[in-house]
C-alpha cells in the first residue's frame, strides 16, 4: 500500500506543477492526468496505512490529489477535512523529518494554521542548508509559496 501512497502524492505532484517548467500544456493529457489523479484518491480514500509512517504517506497523497484535481463529486471538501482529521492524528505520532514537513505542509495548505507552519519550519532549521535534498528543497519552496499566497484561488476584492 505505501507504494500506491507514494504514487499517488508523486502523481499528484505532477498535476499540481504540471507546465510549470515551461513545456506546453496539453488539455488531453491534463483531463487525463486529473481524472487518473482523482480516480486513484477516491480508490484509497477508505484504506488506512499499517504504520504511521504508511497513514501519514497516505493523508499526504490524498490532500496533494485533492487539492490537484479540478473534479468535484460534491464531497471533495467532506474527504479533504476527513484526510485533515486522520493527519491530525498522526502527525504527533510523526518523527520530525521530510514526511513530517510535507504533511504539515498541505495540511497548512488547507487551513491555514499558523501552528502547522511553525511546526514545519523547526524541523526544515534542523536541515543542513548547504546540502539539501531536491525534495527538501521543493517543500522549502512549497511552504513559502503558501505562506506568500495563503488563498491563491480565492479572488481578492478590495
Amino acid at each position: 500500500m505505501d507504494s500506491n501512497s507514494s504514487s499517488l502524492f508523486s502523481l499528484a505532484h505532477h498535476l499540481l506543477t504540471y507546465g510549470l517548467d515551461g513545456s506546453p500544456i496539453y488539455a488531453d493529457q491534463f483531463t487525463r492526468l486529473n481524472r487518473d489523479v482523482y480516480e486513484r484518491a477516491i480508490a484509497l480514500y477508505n484504506t488506512r496505512g499499517t504504520t504511521v509512517e504508511e497513514e501519514a504517506e497516505l493523508c499526504l497523497g490524498l490532500l496533494a490529489a485533492f487539492a490537484a484535481t479540478i473534479y468535484d463529486n460534491g464531497s471533495k471538501q467532506e474527504y479533504v477535512q476527513n484526510v485533515l482529521d486522520r493527519s491530525w492524528e498522526v502527525l504527533p505520532k510523526l518523527s520530525p523529518s521530510l514526511l513530517k514537513v510535507r504533511l504539515l505542509t498541505y495540511c497548512y495548505s488547507e487551513c491555514y494554521d499558523e501552528e502547522l507552519a511553525k511546526e514545519a519550519h523547526v524541523i526544515i532549521n534542523t536541515w543542513n542548508k548547504a546540502e539539501l535534498t531536491l525534495e527538501q528543497a521543493e517543500v522549502i519552496e512549497e511552504l513559502q509559496n503558501f505562506e506568500e499566497n495563503p488563498y491563491p484561488f480565492e479572488e481578492v476584492k478590495g
